[in-house]
């Protein structure tokens, strides 16, 4: 997969994807400032080609997207939105909208606001502060939603924040999964293939981390029950149905960009 660009403020731990302009959120700084809706919603995840997901998320994405892990050590869950280049197939190209009847993940719901690790004013106790980006578009002064009122977080704030905590919570439980199925030998470097229309050889084109089947089904018994009792067996299943999105991703590559045969493969770079 591509690499996705990072970006780490003052005083904050980490770096938050999609985010080009991270700051803590403040009255003193954004007190006039609010969010409207821009003209693009989603021009900014539109060159991306996967997303973060929680381990609540997988399988309502499983629907949608192919579902992969970030790496076998840490297995994150990422959705795919994206092949071959940077460009994100689930917003359209006119509108900057997400394509409708289509499960959008809460890493795009959160945003611009996220929670981050704030260590500038006690090193020793971390709290977690509220950030937003400052480059998204649809922030500006007297926003249709604004950030405080009289100098106190708005009732859209107040629900931003409630959502963000949610998130959170949910992040960890992911964090916990990742460290529950690393016990497993589950997950393997994979290649997804696709045959042109005209062609009978199977073509690769993408790398991913994902699940071994047989590696499940081999599973004794007594591991078998033991991984039921973690409630991360229907996740695992959901992650395998979701490997039939592949040819679906591709066919969605094929009608936006009218391309035939052994042409889907290619790089539009290179049109």
């Amino acid at each position: 997969m591509s690499t996705t660009p990072t970006a780490t403020p003052p005083g904050l731990e980490g770096s938050m994807f999609l985010f080009s302009k991270p700051a803590l959120l403040n009255k003193e700084q954004h007190g006039k400032l609010g969010v409207s809706r821009p003209d693009r919603p989603f021009a900014f995840a539109e060159k991306i080609r996967a997303i973060p997901l929680t381990v609540s998320e997988i399988p309502s994405a499983s629907r949608d997207y192919p579902v992969i892990f970030s790496e076998k050590a840490t297995a994150l869950p990422l959705a795919v939105v994206g092949i071959i280049d940077d460009e994100n197939l689930f917003i359209d190209k006119e509108t900057g909208e997400w394509e409708q009847n289509v499960y959008v993940p809460g890493y795009l719901r959160r945003y611009p606001f996220a929670l981050a690790t704030d260590r500038g004013a006690d090193p020793q106790n971390p709290r977690m502060a509220m950030i937003v980006d400052e480059g998204y578009a649809g922030i500006t002064e007297n926003g249709e939603l604004p950030f405080f009122n009289n100098g106190e977080p708005s009732d859209a704030m107040k629900q931003a924040m409630e959502y963000c905590q949610t998130y959170e919570q949910d992040r960890q439980n992911t964090l916990r999964f990742s460290q529950e199925l690393a016990k497993y030998d589950f997950l393997a470097e994979q290649v997804a293939q696709f045959t042109p229309d005209g062609t009978d050889q199977p073509q690769p084109f993408a790398k991913y981390v994902g699940l071994e089947e047989n590696k499940l089904n081999e599973l004794p018994d007594d591991k078998f029950l033991e991984l039921r009792k973690s409630n991360i067996l229907p996740i695992l299943y959901s992650q395998l149905m979701s490997m039939g999105n592949w040819r679906a991703l591709m066919e969605r590559r094929a009608r936006r960009h009218d391309l035939q045969g052994v042409d889907v493969l290619k790089s539009m770079k290179s049109a």
